[in-house]
This record gives C-alpha cells, structure tokens and sequence, in this order.
C-alpha cells in the first residue's frame, strides 16, 4: 500500500522505520509536527520521525494544522491508501480522515478502551496495572473510540519508569502496526467495536501534576514518581529549593509525611505509610546527582521539610 505515515517523538520512530524497510508498503511522505526552536541560538530543531524521513527523502509535511488547505490538497494528491499514525500530536478532522480509502489507523499505547487519551503509558503506571499494551485502531472522531484492529501485551516490570515501559512497547507496537497494514492490504482483517466496559481516560500529565504528594503512601508515591520519569519529570519543595527526583525506593523506616533523614546510607523522605530512599536529586540549574550526595553538600536543617 502507499502510505503517508504519522507522528512526531521518538516512540514513533520504530513503526516508521519498519514500514521504510517493509517490501509490502510504500512510505510516500511523513506529516509531523513543525520544527522548533531550541538552545541559545534558537535553531530550527526537526522531529525524532522528520529526521528519520529526511535520511531516507522522503518528503516531510509538517502543517501547523492538519486542517490547513495546503496540506490538505497535498495529502490528497499523494493518493494514499491508508495513513498510519503514531503519537503525531494534533487531532484529524474528518475530511481529512477520509481521503485514504483504508483511513487513518492509529497505534496506541495502551489496551484499549483502557487509558484513551494522550498519556497511556505514565496512567497505567501510575495505577498499578500489571499488564498493559498496544493497540491498533481506526481513528475517528472521538478520543480513541475507533474499532480495534489489533493489539499485544505487556507485563509492567516492578521498577519501570514510563520511559523503560514505552521503549519497549514502541518497539512491540511497531510490529503489530506493521502487520495490522498486512492484513489490511491483503483484505482479512477487519476492526471490532471497543467494549463499552472499562474505558479510562488518561490526560496529558501536566508540570504541576508531577509534583510528589508525601501525604499519600510509599507505593503511591513510588508508582507517581515512575510514571511521570523522564517527562515531565517528579518534583518537591525542599524547604525553599525545588528539586527534581529520580526513582525511589520503598523501605521499612517509619516517618513523618514529607520529614526528611539524611544518613551515610541515603536521603529518606516519609510518606503516609512508610519511607522512600531517593535515587537521585537535580537541583535548579545543574545535573542530577546522588540523593546522599547532594543532601551533605545541602546541609540540611534537621527542620527542612519536603512538601
């Protein structure tokens, strides 16, 4: 089939690759978010999927919106016969939808109806799910509610972050992607309605959102910190310093919530139930470094609370 395939960060790299090198399908362009802007310089910077393409040249298509007449037209003189898409970042409108003859189909990170919504990955993490996964899809117009073509599991691994969990579900949604446009190409798959049982929602996780709750208990607060690790990333008040904080691990110390013990063996911050021993600490402004080794150089007042 020609395609024109859909996204934008590094998740979605894997599926566009294995289409790039499938004998069975043609990649005639990329749609990806716009370039920008980053450093001193304020360089132009392109989309983990637009560098791919641009190695490749394959022609990049990068509207400000999918709705913009140009790229509109554009898409429709490319002809293409389905349009997979991966974490692209911006909604489809209908008409748009419809120019392929096979649609758009969309691969999500998650098992759906479960966790529809931009964050599939840090919520199932953050509930304490065992088993999570990937799923193909028609996309329509609601949020995630398309017939299902297909999916693959996941076991959830006691010390994942959402970073470590989407790697590998990146990877295993590429295949299934890949084998999803098999099967439509070939004519014997076809997609089944979602089960109005068991839908979730799972927004965008937002700066504020991250920040540690230490009146919640130890596993919650362990499952929070890993799901939000590396984007956007945990965070507390330590006294007036707002700091950064990597993984933690639940231990058997029994303190306060947000009362702070620092000793040779580790920083321990208290939650409702028991303590956490901080993994790694970035204060404003410099590299993450070892808990225990930044609370020395802090010094910490025995009052300091985290919060």
């Amino acid at each position: 089939m020609r395609v024109v395939f859909a996204g934008t960060p590094e998740p979605a790299v894997p599926s566009l690759r294995r289409l790039i090198e499938s004998d069975r399908h043609e990649v005639v362009a990329v749609v990806t978010r716009p370039d920008t802007t980053a450093g001193r310089g304020r360089k132009a910077v392109r989309s983990a999927v637009g560098l791919l393409a641009d190695e490749h040249g394959i022609e990049v298509l990068t509207p400000r919106s999918p709705r913009d007449p140009e790229f509109v037209t554009r898409l429709t003189e490319l002809a293409p016969d389905c349009c997979p898409v991966v974490a692209y970042g911006a909604l489809i409108p209908q008409d748009v939808l419809d120019i392929p003859a096979h649609g758009w189909v969309n691969l999500h990170f998650s098992l759906l109806p479960a966790w529809r919504g931009a964050a599939p990955v840090q919520a199932a993490l953050a509930a304490g799910d065992e088993i999570t996964g990937a799923s193909t899809f028609r996309l329509e117009a609601g949020l995630d509610t398309g017939p299902i073509y297909g999916v693959v599991t996941e076991t959830i691994r006691r010390t994942d972050t959402a970073g470590d969990l989407l790697e590998r579900l990146a990877d295993a949604g590429a295949t299934l992607l890949e084998s999803t446009l098999d099967g439509i190409a070939d004519g014997i798959l076809s997609a089944a309605p979602q089960p109005a049982d068991g839908v979730s929602l799972a927004p965008k996780i937002t700066v504020d959102a991250a920040r540690v709750t230490w009146a919640h208990p130890a596993h919650v607060v362990d499952r929070h910190i890993r799901a939000v690790t590396p984007a956007p990333g945990a965070w507390t008040m330590i006294g007036d310093v707002r700091v950064k904080l990597g993984p933690v691990t639940v231990t058997d110390e029994t303190l306060e919530p947000g009362e702070i013990l620092a000793r040779k063996d580790g920083l321990f911050i208290g939650t409702a139930t028991t303590a956490v021993r901080l993994g790694t600490v970035q204060p404003p402004g410099k590299k993450a470094m070892a808990a225990a080794d930044w609370a020395r150089g802090a010094r910490l007042d025995e009052k300091v609370r985290a919060q």
